[in-house]
């Protein structure tokens, strides 16, 4: 990686480190060791933005999550939280992006305005990682693990609503994410597979066998076998890619076949409790 590209890549995580305040340019400048004339035309010229719409946008991102999957927060906290001094201008800037009242889109999230908002992000961020790639593949044995599943199926950009229906369920069984591990099936690439045939499940460790409830979970198992694994730090956008080298890069030199169970997910740790540059999710592709 040349030093053009990584003063962009420690631009793009000072923002993601301080989005509850103030983004200091002079400061971004001295760590990137450019003057404020040339940092604000390559920034821009990189980003496709500028860096205040950088920074706007990675804002009204974590205060979204924090909206649709963190109701201990009012909407005063969220907006103090991720910079905003008020309450209004905190609900003028999100209604300008996602079309709807933060209090509107507590209770009824609708990401596909946000999504078309939010491309330019998916863009720069596949752009950064393709340039660093570099996965370490590691091959263990998973153990046969009980789990919790709510069945997504279905448009991707719904997969929220179904996310919100699982921490209902996970709250009134008392299993946080501290205390039972957080897991994902990926089945279909939403890249190629129509929306309405997409298929996702959002599960956690469990105990003991699931009982019928308002929410639709239901009981499977991640069965005991090897697996592929590679530890994935860094915002959930680029996924894909880690997924993607398993795939195309890691299976094919290898002596591996794939067994016949999909590629899963473990959410180590979360968004939007930690910034999207720290997040870990660990990767396995089932071999044999």
């Amino acid at each position: 990686m040349s030093n053009h590209q990584h003063r962009f890549i420690e631009v793009v995580r000072y923002i993601e480190a301080n989005l509850d305040t103030d983004i200091n340019i002079d400061k971004l400048c001295h760590l990137v060791h450019l003057s404020k004339f040339h940092f604000h035309r390559q920034c821009s010229a990189y980003f496709g933005m500028s860096v205040i719409s950088l920074a706007r946008l990675l804002r009204l991102k974590r205060a979204a999550y924090q909206l649709a999957y963190r109701d201990e927060k009012n909407v005063l906290d969220v907006a103090l939280a991720n910079g905003y001094e008020s309450h209004e201008a905190f609900s003028r800037a999100f209604k300008k992006h996602f079309d709807m009242r933060p209090s509107q889109f507590r209770k009824t999230p609708n990401w596909d305005l946000w999504q078309t908002q939010y491309e330019p992000i998916l863009t720069l961020r596949n752009k950064i990682v393709k340039k660093q790639q570099a996965f370490q593949v590691d091959i263990v044995d998973f153990p046969k693990t009980k789990i919790a599943v709510i069945e997504h199926r279905g448009s991707p950009n719904l997969l929220g609503a179904t996310i919100q229906r699982f921490i209902e369920w996970r709250k009134l069984k008392r299993l946080p994410p501290s205390k039972s591990k957080t897991f994902n099936l990926v089945y279909d690439d939403s890249r190629i597979t129509p929306p309405e045939a997409y298929r996702f499940d959002v599960c956690c460790q469990v105990d003991t066998d699931i009982q019928a409830n308002e929410q639709g979970v239901v009981g499977k198992e991640i069965p005991a076998g090897k697996c592929a694994k590679i530890r994935h730090v860094g915002s959930e956008d680029t996924l894909g890619t880690a997924i993607d080298y398993l795939y195309a890069n890691w299976l094919e030199a290898s002596e591996y076949e794939l067994r016949d169970f999909p590629i899963f997910l473990e959410r180590v740790s979360f968004f939007p409790e930690v910034a999207e540059h720290e997040m870990t999710t660990d990767v396995y592709l089932p071999i044999l």
